[in-house]
């Protein structure tokens, strides 16, 4: 192969590369991809004269950017969509989803056609990268690879049974065995993920933490979700659970903490100091009622801020281009600063951001060359984008996720002008309606519950 000769060019109205940081907008721009890797990035008249290609894809009403990252879902729980809504988080949790998992979780194929799902709607909204957070994580790892997306899968751990495992030693154990069956797969990271603070006790984290530093594997954990899970912790031990964690040495770079509405300054020097990651997921804490993470503080104390949608049972979807319009207008009003998250802060929350809190910014988050070749295409044509000023702000503030065209992870094309490539949607659509008869059957109607 002749070194100018590359297996794919995509020709893009606009490409916000969102690193470095100056990069802005380019218009007019071609993006060069060679063995699933970004080999350039230049003026498409620049890359006629340099590059041939085996397939070249001119996108003249598009938006390019970095694959969407979802830091922080559940991805299998798709099938519980709808199924207990408007509902506080421990109401929600101890009545309604944790019963539903005990009864269907353990069955055949539910994490597989949950996942399935999911992986679906993720490629449709512009998704090519999640950190998922549930049971049977090596069943969500062989979706993931057929569906041909990056993944990062947090194998969870709590003090008590499930249908998934018999209490912290074996979900230790489990864990550790899924890092050793795919450490040799690139597109796959495994990692450990402790439910909370008030689901695990100090024995089993400090195990985990042990294993987690000797595999160098990163811990996603649902930390200050609630103002009434600070309260019970007080209550209980005279300590918020951010202490506990500080105590336990939990906080580092290698820890993502979800949620995190409630939060003192203190504490939030705190995760400067340390370098811990935090997944702001807005959609699911507003639906929940649950608060607002300080947002705008963290990132301008040099927190690293990434963006997740939660589960589809608390969303209810997995879109992240909405979620980057609620992340960008709820930090405007919390903070009451209308500068606080611009639309390109809330595009690097959704990329960059999120391929760090990861440990994936080597490879990912930003179209740069050296990065694999993530990346999907925004069609900003619709009567709905115009006119065009600044394609970042219109993608976040003014597009939706159906103008997501096309996507590719490491090269590979997963969606084409809306279709997908790797996954067959009618019969996820069938597997999905008929897991939502055997749920329905087994669920007892509000009124019922009155």
């Amino acid at each position: 192969m002749s070194d100018n000769h590359a297996d794919l060019i995509i020709q893009a109205r606009w490409v916000a590369p969102v690193a470095p940081a100056d990069a802005g907008v380019l218009a007019d721009h071609a993006l060069v991809v060679r063995d699933g890797v970004i080999a350039d990035l230049l003026p498409t008249a620049l890359a006629a004269q340099k590059w041939t290609a085996t397939d070249t894809v001119t996108l003249d009403r598009h938006l390019l950017i970095p694959g969407l990252i979802n830091a922080h879902t559940h991805a299998a729980m798709n099938l519980f969509r709808g199924l207990a809504d408007d509902l506080p988080l421990m109401t929600w949790l101890e009545q309604h989803v944790w019963p539903a998992e005990g009864r269907w979780v353990g069955e055949e194929h539910f994490v597989r056609d949950g996942a399935r799902l999911a992986a679906a709607e993720m490629i449709r909204s512009g998704t090519t990268c999640f950190g998922d957070m549930y049971f049977f994580p090596e069943t969500t790892a062989r979706v993931a690879m057929e569906a041909g997306l990056r993944a990062a899968l947090f194998a969870p751990i709590l003090d008590f049974p499930t249908p998934a495992g018999d209490g912290p030693d074996d979900y230790l154990s489990q864990a550790t065995r899924a890092a050793d069956n795919w450490r040799h797969e690139p597109r796959l990271t495994i990692g450990f993920g402790p439910h909370a603070p008030y689901t695990v006790s100090d024995g089993p984290l400090q195990k985990m933490l042990t294993l987690a530093e000797e595999l160098d594997a990163p811990v996603m954990m649902h930390v200050h979700e609630t103002a009434g899970e600070i309260h019970s912790a007080v209550e209980a031990t005279g300590e918020r659970p951010l202490t506990r964690l500080k105590q336990l040495g939990l906080l580092s770079p290698r820890l993502m903490a979800v949620h995190m509405t409630q939060l003192l300054d203190e504490e939030i020097q705190w995760l400067v100091d340390t370098g811990t990651q935090v997944v702001h997921c807005p959609e699911s804490n507003l639906k929940l009622a649950s608060g607002f993470c300080p947002v705008h503080k963290l990132l301008e104390a040099g927190v690293n801020v990434a963006l997740g949608t939660d589960g589809a049972a608390s969303n209810n979807d997995l879109d992240m281009i909405g979620e980057m319009r609620t992340a960008a207008l709820l930090a405007k009003g919390v903070s009451l600063r209308a500068e606080a998250v611009s639309a390109a802060t809330a595009l690097r929350m959704a990329t960059l951001n999120g391929a760090r809190a990861l440990g994936l910014e080597e490879r990912t988050g930003s179209l740069e060359p050296g990065k694999q070749a993530d990346m999907i295409a925004v069609d900003l044509s619709a009567l709905e984008t115009q006119p065009v000023y600044d394609p970042v702000a219109q993608l976040v503030y003014a597009a939706t996720r159906d103008q997501v065209t096309h996507s590719w992870v490491a090269g590979r094309c997963l969606m084409r002008d809306r279709q997908l490539t790797t996954l067959n949607a009618a019969l996820i659509a069938k597997n999905a309606g008929e897991w939502r008869e055997r749920i329905a059957r087994d669920t007892p109607s509000p009124e019922d519950e009155q």
